[in-house]
């Protein structure tokens, strides 16, 4: 549970990531069109909002502070992520980078699109 408020993770940008998240699912059979959408689901992006922070190279840290409208339903995701429960991770940011990873990681294991959004 890293509550370092200057995580190295923190500075990254999401574009720089996101070529692998896309690599991950579509290896796995899955789209990068799925993986926008769990995206927005989260973060309550549009497209075209999440296409221009990957462009800006947008950090973590701001990408996540600046959220159009972070999901409520997003508390719903639970389980282990890099050996990590993410519900118990006390750091705000870092829960919210360790959402996304879980997300990313249910979509690469073929979950269904109705449970990765805790519909």
């Amino acid at each position: 549970m890293d509550t370092d408020p200057n995580h190295r993770i923190y500075g990254i940008s999401v574009a720089s990531v996101y070529p692998m998240y896309v690599t991950k699912v579509e290896r796995k059979g899955r789209s990068k069109a799925e993986l926008d959408e769990v995206i927005r689901w989260l973060t309550g992006h549009s497209q075209k909002s999440l296409d221009k922070e990957l462009a800006a190279k947008t950090t973590f840290r701001d990408f996540f502070a600046t959220a159009p409208e972070l999901n409520p339903s997003r508390a719903l995701i639970t389980g282990v992520v890099c050996g990590v429960r993410v519900q118990d991770i006390a750091d705000p940011l870092m829960r919210e980078i360790r959402y996304l990873d879980k997300l990313v990681d249910e979509l690469a294991k073929g979950k269904a699109m109705e449970k990765i959004l805790r519909a």
